[in-house]
């Protein structure tokens, strides 16, 4: 197969405004099967997926398989063109932690400077990724309408985070009488060690609680899609899936009222 095809993939898969990382994971992952089969057959990919014991791993190399192979139908090119018939290892689904209000509470008590209560309150109200508020600069702070704009995501796609009342008094104390230069001044790896000397959950979980409080809260799927920067339902639907039940029951009590 002609490896300049990848390229081609990797490309249309960016320009599509798809994550570039994803992009680069799958790419590699072709690269991997290629070096041992330069022209695989479904049953030399079925053979490379089983030589590992793993299902998570056993898994992306499937999605690999099939992303390449939808792309390339897609364009008209006659390679890996048995790729529906590639199976997708079933990861065991493990419990995600899940920030509550309790969680918040203590985050708040533990914080001792305006940049740490700052932090916890756009962890809150925000759910952006620690790359997220990294980047944040003062001009992305739109006080007097609440929001956040993210100019660099994980998508490359721009959006608008919304901020509750508290995140923005949180903010405009911490900003004080500064109107330009980055917003928190701390790097990805400060904002994690930050979280753990707090001893609260990591961003990933605050993401989770964020999705949750807002779909309990009358926030369309939509809306919370769209906040997090998610191109499909199928991320809402990941993290939240451990309190799905809780949800439902919320959901059908709220009707019956």
């Amino acid at each position: 197969m002609d490896k300049s095809l990848l390229d081609e993939f990797r490309l249309d898969w960016r320009l599509a405004g798809k994550a570039e990382r994803t992009a680069n994971d799958f790419t590699k992952a072709i690269l991997q099967l290629l070096a041992t089969q330069p022209e695989p057959t479904l049953v030399d990919v079925k053979e490379w997926l089983s030589a590992t014991s793993s299902p998570a791993v056993r898994r992306k190399r499937g999605q690999a398989v099939r992303a390449f192979g939808k792309w390339a139908q897609d364009c008209e090119y006659e390679v890996f063109g048995w790729w529906k018939q590639v199976p997708l290892a079933r990861e065991p689904q493990r419990p995600q932690q899940t920030v509550t209000e309790v969680d918040y509470k203590k985050a708040l008590t533990a914080a001792s400077t305006l940049r740490d209560k700052a932090l916890i309150e756009v962890l809150w109200s925000c759910g952006l990724r620690r790359s997220e508020i990294a980047r944040l600069q003062v001009d992305d702070v739109n006080l007097g309408e609440g929001f956040f704009i993210v100019r660099t995501s994980k998508t490359k796609q721009p959006r608008i985070a919304p901020l509750s009342p508290l995140a923005r008094q949180s903010i405009r104390r911490l900003l004080g009488s500064r109107r330009s230069g980055s917003l928190f001044s701390m790097t990805t790896n400060a904002i994690r060690l930050t979280l753990r000397r707090l001893d609260v959950p990591s961003s990933h979980a605050w993401r989770r609680g964020w999705a949750v409080r807002a779909l309990r809260c009358g926030v369309s799927e939509t809306s919370v899609r769209a906040a997090a920067g998610w191109s499909s339902g199928a991320m809402v639907a990941r993290y939240t899936r451990a309190l799905s039940g809780e949800l439902a029951v919320e959901e059908f009590l709220k009707s019956w009222n």
